[in-house]
């Protein structure tokens, strides 16, 4: 039967690949990629500069298709049903590279930033794919640093506090309200800053863009004095490189502290 390892990266840096990664990369026929389109033609770089610093050149099969676009404009009541066609249409390209690209015994691979349990879609749809049954493979995961770990640790924090929860959640949701009864939260998917609107209250912000990369930029100190400077610096790398990928973790400052 066929195989397919879902495999963890990292944020970007090759050093953060554990050896079960590395074991499950020089254990793979052909790696799947999916291309974004030319602006962020360096994600793809990213993906090939890992391969490339664990397995010999010329060992590994790379085999790259078109990722869908998704409707990003959709919100409210729209935006569950555009996830969904944007997944369905994943689903689909997953399907025929598995079929086509994968022999009846060999070994595939998808790249996965972070870690795959979190906040990624990969494992879902691959799920689809084998509920419709017109194609059959065994699937393993391995286990990645996501962001959020490599985001705390370049600034030398901690993700909680003693005896205290964490909760990470969405742009979109924090746009709605702190989340109750949490102090700390982590945020991704965060296109629109929604931080701004805590810009008034005692809180300590540590942003990170391009985590694990050559591009790398962190930021932090009380969210009054580093939300402008983190605007600032967001909107001037997302000019010069046409994407940009962060997250943050929002502390409040409380009488415990």
């Amino acid at each position: 039967m066929r195989k397919i390892h879902v495999i963890g990266i990292g944020a970007g840096d090759p050093d953060q690949l554990t050896l079960q990664a590395v074991k499950a990369l020089r254990s793979t026929d052909v790696f799947f990629l999916l291309d974004k389109g030319e602006v962020k033609n360096d994600l793809t770089q990213l993906r090939r500069d890992i391969l490339d610093a664990h397995l010999a050149e010329g060992s590994y099969r790379l085999v790259e298709a078109r990722d869908p676009e998704r409707d990003r404009k959709a919100g409210g009541a729209a935006y569950s049903p555009a996830v969904e066609d944007w997944r369905s249409a994943r689903a689909g390209i997953y399907e025929r590279l598995i079929a086509e690209e994968l022999g009846e015994d060999g070994t595939g691979a998808f790249l996965v930033w972070g870690d795959p349990a979190l906040y990624d879609s990969t494992l879902g749809i691959l799920q689809d794919v084998l509920a419709a049954g017109r194609v059959a493979f065994a699937y393993d995961v391995v286990p990645g640093i996501s962001s959020v770990s490599s985001l705390v640790a370049r600034h030398r924090t901690g993700l909680n506090r003693v005896a205290r929860p964490v909760q990470i959640t969405t742009g979109r949701r924090l746009s709605e309200g702190f989340p109750p009864g949490v102090d700390d939260v982590v945020v991704m998917l965060d296109a629109h800053q929604a931080f701004r609107r805590y810009a008034d209250e005692d809180m300590d912000i540590y942003w990170g863009a391009y985590i694990g990369t050559p591009d790398e930029i962190l930021v932090s100190g009380p969210i009054a004095e580093a939300g402008p400077r983190i605007e600032r610096l967001r909107a001037e790398a997302r000019e010069r490189k046409g994407w940009i990928m962060d997250t943050y973790l929002l502390r409040r400052n409380t009488t415990e502290d």
